[in-house]
């Protein structure tokens, strides 16, 4: 039996509407000029035990190890002057937030267990399922995750970049049933926060257009890697898996309580939900090529069809059969993504040709489409 819908923020308090909840944690909440906010960080590891004590399991993904890293090795620029003072910053931050997660989660009779987590540990299907499964095995055994991403070996390639989408993919790959980004502001608001009028949006139902343009790309405290945009693509990975996503202000001796007790912050809920397969497809962050289609393939995807190489007008990218592509409509935006049954060189031969015609120019018997519908998800 599935758990009853979540409706407003107060829910994400209540083990029964939200039984497993992805709590993420800024740069700029965790340190500050003086090194680890230990007492603030205190009190919210109190709410998390609270939340624990009323029947919810709770998994943390942690910004701060650069932040930490940097201030012990001196190093300027918040340790992001370069991609090598990041990748130093972030071996010797990890070890000193790890050890202060697993103390102040110790004293309240709780086991913390570190995860560190790379792009694509999420992006190949393999390695995802294995995470859930390490995921699901802790919990289950009554542990604290706390996740970040492995910076010490990521590069600009290879890396989400910000733990907002991080936290959006790793509820997803747990199967949580909403995420808390607890930020510099207190939600999404309809312009910048600091322009005059500006107002706090309580509920938010899908991302639309009209929604991306009232995020700011800035990130407050200078500290961290996020901005509103990349909470915005959060909330949109969350709601391919029907996973509700609230910001809220962090910058409060308890940020639980005010977030979900008191409901201050915005909360999106989706409109839609996929299957597990397609969400982990739809969430994808790094793609290998792109499909450009005609108006008459948009269309016949929009009503569920799969992807055949007539409607093809363009092909992109160096990519190989099973990888994930974007299939991209005549106004330039992206409709799509799916895993390709043709390699790039293969699908730029056949594009706006004929199924008759694929069997002489490929050497082989074809197959039944370029993106099958069972292995596309509409974004």
């Amino acid at each position: 039996m599935s758990a009853p819908a979540i409706q407003a923020l107060p829910d994400l308090a209540d083990p029964a509407r939200c039984p497993r909840l992805v709590v993420k944690v800024g740069s700029a909440l965790l340190v500050d000029g003086a090194g680890p906010r230990r007492e603030w960080l205190a009190g919210l590891v109190a709410e998390i035990a609270a939340a624990r004590g009323r029947g919810q399991q709770v998994i943390v993904v942690s910004s701060g190890a650069i932040a930490l890293g940097a201030r012990r090795l001196g190093l300027d620029k918040g340790g992001r002057g370069s991609l090598a003072d990041a990748q130093a910053a972030a071996a010797v931050g990890q070890i000193a937030l790890s050890g202060l997660w697993a103390e102040l989660l110790g004293g309240h009779g709780l086991t913390a267990a570190q995860l560190l987590l790379t792009l694509e540990d999420l992006e190949d299907r393999r390695r995802y399922l294995n995470a859930t499964a390490t995921l699901t095995r802790l919990l289950d055994a009554g542990a604290v995750p706390v996740i970040n991403e492995n910076d010490s070996v990521a590069t600009q390639e290879i890396r989400f970049g910000d733990n907002d989408r991080l936290a959006a993919r790793v509820a997803q790959a747990a199967g949580a049933g909403a995420v808390l980004l607890l930020s510099d502001v207190d939600g999404l608001y309809d312009r910048h926060p600091d322009e005059p009028g500006a107002t706090c949006l309580p509920l938010v139902r899908g991302i639309t257009p009209e929604v991306r343009a009232m995020a700011s790309s800035k990130s407050g405290s200078g500290m961290g890697s996020g901005g509103m945009a990349s909470k915005l693509q959060a909330a949109e990975i969350a709601e391919l898996a029907g996973i509700a996503l609230a910001i809220a202000n962090g910058h409060v001796a308890a940020p639980l309580g005010r977030a979900l007790g008191e409901g201050v912050g915005t909360l999106f809920l989706p409109r839609r939900r996929h299957g597990a397969r397609k969400a982990w497809l739809g969430g994808r962050l790094r793609l290998k090529g792109q499909l450009a289609i005609d108006a008459g393939a948009a269309r016949a995807l929009g009503a569920g069809a799969s992807l055949l190489a007539a409607g093809i007008t363009g092909v992109s990218g160096r990519f190989s059969r099973g990888d994930a592509v974007a299939v991209v409509g005549p106004d330039g935006s992206v409709l799509a993504h799916g895993l390709s049954e043709y390699d790039s060189s293969e699908c730029a031969a056949i594009a706006g040709r004929q199924s008759s015609d694929h069997g002489g120019i490929l050497g082989y018997a074809p197959r039944s489409a370029v993106l099958h519908r069972d292995q596309l998800v509409l974004l």
